[in-house]
């Protein structure tokens, strides 16, 4: 990647704060990848603390979701988005947008333009006093094209994303990472404000079952029964099956900090065989250790009852 003028520590360290109060958000997801990000996109337009600016898709490739290509699961994922949104018992009037149509990976690290990583520059670089959150649910291809085309955005916004092993393991290979591994390179070497929501060991805590979600959601207006068809269908049910919603926890830090535990610690460098390299004179970042299950759930349950019955 280019190199790009370095940041204040400092100014990093204030961007990574959690917000105070409500906050201004886009969402940037691979929807239609499993069944997490539809709950995710849901406790988001339930929460007020959230003011969601724009909901924008974001690429992947999975044989098992009946993808052809990076492409053709962002249009699956811009389409999910869509049908989520009109179940919504809250009415979104933001912009739905379409994302990257290739990895950063197969342009050699240049940026890939889209609607969805023009909106990040556009939004982020408007006169504004308070950090613009981008959660960052799937590859990091938008986040990273929006970066190299306006590196000032670095100082005015904080990614959370969920992606990446814990630092303890012997490597990063995770789904959204290696959906497009230059662009997760990109993200962790260009000195953005950065939250990390590992899979395992952290939102893997956010795990659900079959007779939770028969209790707590189906029945609970149209998107309750939505939500339970699409767990449903996607978990294979024997006695002891559980089912993390792995996309719960990005959003869930900006609705309360005290359900988690972070640190801030420098970015690692991301290397070509998947592993973390640590270098300690890096800008920092921060990373979530833990989070509160019971919270969580509790809160979405909640907003979810509330607002259909």
């Amino acid at each position: 990647m280019p190199t790009l003028p370095p940041i204040d520590h400092a100014t990093t360290v204030r961007l990574l704060e959690p917000p105070d109060g409500a906050c201004s958000v886009i969402i940037d997801t691979d929807t239609w990848n499993e069944v997490d990000d539809q709950f995710a996109i849901i406790h988001a337009l339930l929460s007020p603390e959230m003011r969601i600016e724009t909901i924008q898709a974001a690429g992947f490739h999975a044989a098992v979701r009946n993808t052809n290509d990076f492409e053709h699961g962002m249009e699956l994922s811009y389409e999910e988005i869509l049908r989520v949104l009109s179940l919504s018992p809250i009415r979104y009037e933001g912009a739905v947008l379409r994302g990257s149509r290739q990895t950063m990976t197969a342009t050699g690290g240049e940026p890939v333009p889209s609607e969805a990583a023009e909106n990040i520059v556009n939004r982020a670089m408007r006169g504004r006093d308070e950090t613009l959150y981008v959660l960052a649910l799937g590859a990091l291809t938008n986040v990273a094209s929006a970066i190299l085309m306006e590196p000032r955005i670095r100082e005015r916004i904080c990614v959370v994303a969920l992606g990446g092993w814990p630092r303890h393991a012997s490597d990063f290979r995770d789904f959204n990472f290696i959906q497009d591994l230059r662009a997760a390179q990109t993200v962790f070497d260009s000195g953005v404000a950065l939250v990390q929501v590992t899979g395992f060991g952290v939102s893997e805590l956010l795990s659900t079952t079959r007779w939770e979600m028969m209790e707590q959601v189906q029945g609970y207006g149209e998107i309750g029964d939505y939500l339970f068809r699409l767990y449903e269908d996607f978990v294979e049910d024997f006695p002891g099956r559980g089912k993390p919603i792995w996309d719960l926890a990005p959003g869930a830090w900006l609705l309360d900090a005290d359900w988690f535990r972070t640190h801030i610690e420098p970015a690692p460098i991301l290397n070509d065989e998947l592993r973390y390299v640590p270098i300690a004179t890096r800008h920092p970042m921060r990373v979530i250790d833990w989070l509160d299950r019971s919270a969580i759930f509790a809160d979405f349950f909640e907003k979810l009852h509330r607002h259909t019955t």
